[in-house]
């Protein structure tokens, strides 16, 4: 009773509690580990191992205090033996009257008598059974509960007390503390590096350790503007990296331990102002799952708003566990408990909504294409229920439309009529099983299709728009319904990795008035090739030689060498300056990325592109790139054929360009055999019969914003 007595008594002395949290820009903890060392001439270290009590004033500021009862007490003691969690014990020591904090472990409370073992790997040679028992804490990151036991007994291993029938909840901080483990820490400051490990963070911040010795070189005045760069990883892994500042420091002779806050505006914004996709409340509400980066337990909440670029949550205040600027690398958002769409994200801010609760903002860093494409598919269909992104498709029902709308008309249908069952093929392995080379946008009502347009990853670093057609539906745009579909995928997916979308290409013939309106109304405004460029071919289809098909003598036909496509390049700039070979990508794979061949043959499809260069007695004079893809990928084979760059027309003779056509031709089993010819006069020049010429449209993604504007103001596309 001896123990009660002193704190009833100490109640009366001091009526206010002054409660500490990182918002009030001094974070000080309830524990402070002086890991004070010593040095004997053996030169065996020893670390003073309990936790020095620095805030004897939490035991004089009861008056305001929430009881806790005996029974609640109990309940939380088992929960904590339960999930193999520890708690603190204060003692007093008998020589300094000074008060250390020793963590315990505890044996399930099945009565009024709790057992406690000591835990401290650094304990040996202590005599505990020396000092005086003062009380039981409980820290839980966010409240501190004191409970003022009696002693039964005590030895070097153990000890048992007797519960009182009150305990008193003497500390609430505004937002709660983690322990964190195994996360390493980097701190630049001034040039200077130096290595810790993370201790515990709250959303408005983080402790840290590193050596005294080290950390004696960097400045930890409160009130100064040097900003400290943090980064912290698990492993490889980054999980925050930003500008702090110092909100506290405390040093012993063997470690310091620093209180740091992130700066705002962690997350560097675009400041032109871009065209951005709607954010919608989405229901059945969206729901996010993860484990948190720090301390490694799942986490749920639910999403507020939501976009392809990123999303919203709402947190309470006092059990916040987001920071600014944090790094989530696996992070599932789920839809109707059915739909699971992984990603990596990062919390770009945090404002408060009242003062209970705060707005969090996450910026989606990465995601894979099928998942983004879900995702799409459920914000278009939110805003537009007729509207489908990489929906399964009825195969009659596409193949009415393509038929209907005027897409296949009768000069196409005469090159694929005798293919036809292979195009069924491919088109249904296409539009049933979703893979992630190509996607399609349609504008559907009760599964009759009205609207339709798709791309497919052309090159490694560049996917194609084609087979836009559409019909009218009760007086509907279902050709601009679609075009914004695709537009408002692009908007955000080109800035995810894993798509791999440097450029975006499209080929439309220049007497069709919408696409060149649309795409070529845009390159000519922009006047810029580097940011969008159109690049004029003569199309032509190729009959197998059945003569010689040996060049002449001083001829070669040779695969492409890095010279060659110096040279290639050399001529394109002078020539066009647009971005048609950057699109290609010709030379310039990653051998450490799966290759687009390999991409495709994981779904079952073939894609390949080779390139061989027709010289006169090693003078380059063309260029010739064989395109392979299953029959039918595209419509009118524009990835199924030879482009031609001629680079010196002057002096390549038709005869001879002939021959090392009909050489290439051993890569395909069409009777004729697309061919696209660049510069387009060249053809002319030849006399060589044409059938007609094809555009090939180049956007640079980052100028993507600028082609949004130009449509919108252009077409009053409305991106909402």
């Amino acid at each position: 009773m001896e123990s009660n007595k002193r704190i009833r008594v100490v109640k009366k002395k001091n009526n206010s509690l002054r409660l500490s949290s990182y918002t009030q820009q001094e974070e000080r903890g309830v524990l402070s580990r002086k890991d004070v060392s010593t040095e004997p001439v053996s030169g065996k270290k020893y670390a003073l191992p309990p936790w020095l009590f620095q805030h004897e004033e939490l035991v004089h500021a009861l008056e305001n205090a929430k009881i806790i009862d005996k029974k609640s007490l109990t309940n939380t003691l088992n929960h904590i033996h339960f999930m193999d969690g520890h708690l603190l014990v204060q003692l007093r020591h008998p020589k300094y009257d000074d008060t250390v904090l020793v963590k315990i472990r505890p044996d399930p409370c099945l009565s009024a008598e709790l057992t406690c073992h000591f835990t401290d790997e650094h304990l040996t040679g202590i005599k505990l059974k020396s000092y005086k028992f003062l009380h039981l804490i409980i820290d839980d990151g966010q409240s501190v509960i004191l409970a003022p036991a009696i002693l039964n007994w005590m030895d070097k291993e153990s000890f048992s007390v007797q519960l009182p029938q009150e305990s008193y909840l003497v500390d609430q901080r505004q937002a709660r503390r983690h322990s964190s483990q195994g996360v390493e820490l980097e701190l630049v400051q001034g040039g200077l590096l130096i290595k810790g490990e993370l201790l515990d963070f709250s959303p408005k911040g983080f402790r840290v350790r590193v050596s005294h010795a080290s950390s004696a070189t960097f400045d930890w005045s409160t009130g100064s503007d040097l900003l400290t760069m943090v980064n912290l990883r698990r492993g490889t892994q980054v999980l925050f990296s930003g500008l702090c500042s110092c909100i506290r420091h405390d040093e012993s002779p063997s470690s310091t331990e620093v209180v740091l806050s992130p700066s705002d505006n962690q997350v560097k914004r675009s400041e032109k102002n871009e065209v951005r996709n709607p954010a919608q409340n989405i229901s059945p509400t969206l729901l996010i799952i993860f484990e948190h980066p720090f301390f490694e337990k799942m986490i749920q909440l639910e999403v507020a708003d939501i976009s392809t670029s990123g999303f919203s949550v709402y947190e309470e205040v006092d059990k916040g566990v987001l920071m600014q600027g944090m790094i989530i690398s696996d992070l599932t958002i789920e839809f109707a408990g059915a739909i699971k769409m992984g990603c990596s994200t990062q919390v770009i801010g945090r404002f408060e909504k009242d003062e209970s609760t705060v707005r969090c903002d996450f910026a989606i860093l990465d995601m894979e294409i099928n998942a983004y494409s879900q995702l799409s598919h459920i914000l278009a269909n939110a805003l537009d229920p007729h509207a489908h992104i990489s929906n399964k498709i009825d195969m009659d029902a596409l193949w009415e439309f393509f038929f209907e709308s005027g897409f296949i008309y009768p000069e196409k249908y005469e090159i694929l009529k005798s293919s036809r069952k292979c195009f069924k093929e491919t088109y249904s392995n296409l539009y049933q099983d979703n893979p992630e080379i190509s996607k399609h946008f349609t504008y559907q009502k009760n599964g009759r299709i009205y609207g339709h347009i798709s791309m497919v990853r052309a090159y490694e670093r560049a996917w194609m728009i084609h087979h836009h057609a559409a019909r009218s539906v009760e007086g509907r745009r279902a050709g601009f319904a679609v075009l914004k579909q695709i537009m408002l995928y692009l908007n955000d997916i080109h800035r995810l990795p894993s798509a791999k979308m440097d450029y975006v290409t499209s080929y439309f013939r220049p007497e069709n008035k919408f696409p060149d309106r649309v795409f070529g109304g845009f390159a000519r405004e922009l006047g810029n090739p580097q940011g969008c460029s159109m690049d004029l071919f003569s199309y032509l289809l190729y009959t197998r030689l059945t003569v010689d098909t040996r060049l002449p003598e001083g001829w070669t036909l040779t695969e492409c060498s890095q010279l060659e496509f110096w040279e290639l390049n050399r001529f394109y700039s002078n020539y066009s300056g647009g971005l048609l070979m950057d699109a290609m990508g010709f030379g310039q794979n990653n051998l450490q990325e799966e290759s687009l061949k390999e991409v495709y043959g994981r779904y079952g499809f073939s894609r390949e592109c080779m390139v061989y260069s027709l010289k006169h007695e090693e003078e380059l004079y063309a260029i010739l790139i064989v395109d392979q893809s299953d029959l039918g990928f595209n419509l009118s084979e524009l990835l199924n054929g030879i482009k031609i760059v001629v680079t010196n027309p002057d002096s390549l003779g038709w005869n001879v360009l002939s021959i090392a056509i009909a050489q290439l031709a051993r890569y395909f089993d069409m009777e004729k055999i697309p061919v696209l010819c660049y510069p387009f006069e060249y053809v002319e020049a030849k006399g060589v019969p044409c059938e007609k010429q094809y555009q090939a449209w180049v956007l640079n993604v980052r100028y993507g914003n600028e082609y949004m504007e130009y449509m919108r103001k252009k077409f009053k596309l409305i991106y909402r």
